[in-house]
């Protein structure tokens, strides 16, 4: 069975990206695709990191485990709310915490909005730098548009059906491309 760690990259009050994390749990899970942990970097409430993991001299436990759940991880999914035309700060933050961690690691993008675009500004600044340091960034991409009215707080789609045939072709491009890494090693 795979690993995959979703991160949940909203920290604001009111957050509403966190609903499609949690459905990404209860999806892989209910269809026995990964063991599943989601990253909520709500709760990890990490301060600006002022240097990479590698050069800080005392990390602290939260550090480690997130690299570690990183490094473990066959593969991610990043569940991002577009602030702005951007993604949030905390998301950058961890990103640049890391280094190898990310080395060929096969990420997948699952955007959220408010609004009708479904975070469609987002992708391209957060595909770069991951590019930039080397993931795997999987040309499958998970939009979600109008967020308040498509999920609930505990991450129930409004249309089941519609969403879970999107998260099957999601999901699958992001094993494949899982399964690919395990074989170039």
């Amino acid at each position: 069975m795979k690993n995959i760690s979703i991160i949940s990259s909203s920290v604001r009050n009111g957050r509403n990206s966190h609903r499609v994390a949690l459905y990404f749990k209860n999806y892989l899970e209910e269809n026995d695709i990964a063991d599943v942990k989601i990253i909520d970097l709500k709760t990890l409430d990490f301060p600006i990191f002022e240097e990479r993991l590698k050069f800080i001299s005392e990390p602290t436990e939260a550090m480690l485990s997130l690299a570690d759940d990183i490094k473990n991880a066959d593969g991610i999914i990043v569940v991002t709310p577009e602030y702005n035309g951007g993604y949030p700060a905390s998301l950058k933050n961890v990103i640049d915490l890391l280094y190898a961690e990310w080395k060929r690691k096969p990420i997948g993008i699952a955007t959220v909005s408010a609004g009708a675009f479904a975070g469609s500004q987002v992708i391209t600044s957060l595909q770069f730098t991951l590019w930039k340091i080397g993931a795997l960034v999987v040309p499958a991409m998970f939009p979600v548009a109008m967020i308040d009215k498509t999920f609930d707080e505990n991450g129930n789609p409004s249309d089941k059906e519609a969403t879970d045939k999107k998260a099957k072709s999601f999901v699958a491009e992001l094993i494949w491309w899982i399964e690919a890494k395990q074989k170039m090693e």
